[in-house]
């Protein structure tokens, strides 16, 4: 079993698995090299041979105990043929979404268009480096997934202005995005992938009276099913305002937590392990303040079961002589 595994289900307390959101690219130089390449990130995501390299390139510089698989949240609407693009500079562009055509898809149709998606968690999951350490696979939170299906874009600025007027419509496709996310997450599994994250990368846009509708209860759905199928899960729901209550309602096997949350409000109402925390710019300083800050969390989390991450992913001007650093302040902290 996995350090990280140990962590979340034994509850461990004396070990300090470390691994990284998004460790897998943007600040490697030898990911920039293929990236170079392939221009095209979804050809690139599709690419099992790539994809599975790019995974393991962290595991072959830091300690790690974790592979994520180098994959995108985006993959499901696109396995739902909704076009899916990535702009530089922009982010994702999504196409219109047609309810009557992502209705006819079927799991085998579904499974087919993402399928290389698969295979590259096998490659990774049986690999050499991996051995001893978990295979992260990953999904985003039907909440996000319908901001980005619906508003066609990320909603950095904001939502579109009608978002909320076609109750009917959101129901629906909610729907079918669980139903959809149920087999993502079930063909992660069946080939190696031994943990899984839910990202919900938007649910901080939501207010306090939407939370049950399109958080609570579609988050709670998933997480039963992953634990049906015996596997651990992390949710992410990034600057939530109350971890507490989500924690209460939605039972994830672990929490990780974004860097505006408090992390002594999160010991003192947490019960279930806690990831992350760290803020990715501190990685931007210098090793003096790198290692207040990580100590800070090892601290904080010393008697409590904790897996160092960061508060959201690595930002792509991270030096990875610091990120070597990192994984040594937490493997020496005792």
């Amino acid at each position: 079993m996995s350090d990280i595994k140990r962590v979340i289900l034994d509850k461990n307390t004396d070990l300090n698995p470390i691994w990284i959101m998004r460790q897998a690219g943007r600040y490697l130089p030898e990911f920039k090299e293929i990236r170079k390449q392939n221009p095209n990130f979804i050809n690139l995501c599709l690419n099992k041979d790539l994809s599975s390299e790019i995974t393991l390139q962290p595991l072959k510089r830091f300690d790690l105990d974790a592979a994520i698989i180098f994959s995108d949240i985006l993959m499901l609407p696109y396995g739902l043929n909704q076009k899916v693009e990535f702009k530089k500079d922009f982010g994702p562009i999504l196409g219109e979404l047609n309810l009557n055509e992502i209705s006819k898809i079927n799991e085998i149709d579904f499974t087919k268009k993402i399928l290389p998606v698969y295979k590259a968690i096998n490659i990774v999951s049986n690999h050499k480096l991996t051995k001893s350490k978990s295979t992260i696979g990953f999904v985003g939170a039907p909440w996000t997934l319908l901001v980005y299906m619906i508003n066609q874009q990320s909603p950095k600025k904001k939502l579109k202005d009608n978002f909320f007027k076609d109750d009917f419509l959101i129901n629906e496709i909610l729907l079918v995005i669980e139903k959809f996310l149920k087999i993502h997450i079930k063909n992660q599994i069946n080939n190696g992938a031994d943990i899984i994250q839910i990202f919900d990368s938007w649910a901080g846009l939501l207010d306090e009276k939407d939370l049950p509708n399109y958080i609570y209860n579609p988050t709670l759905n998933l997480v039963n099913y992953i634990k049906s199928l015996n596997t651990p899960v992390i949710c992410f729901p990034r600057e939530i305002k109350n971890y507490k209550e989500f924690c209460e309602i939605v039972k994830p096997d672990a929490i990780s937590i974004d860097y505006n949350a408090n992390p002594k409000e999160i010991i003192n109402n947490i019960k279930i392990p806690v990831q992350g925390g760290l803020d990715p710019k501190i990685l931007l300083t210098n090793k003096e303040t790198l290692k207040k800050e990580a100590t800070k969390y090892l601290q904080i989390f010393k008697d409590h079961p904790y897996i160092f991450n960061l508060g959201h992913g690595i930002l792509p001007e991270t030096n990875p002589e610091m990120v070597e650093y990192l994984v040594k302040i937490v493997k020496e902290f005792k």
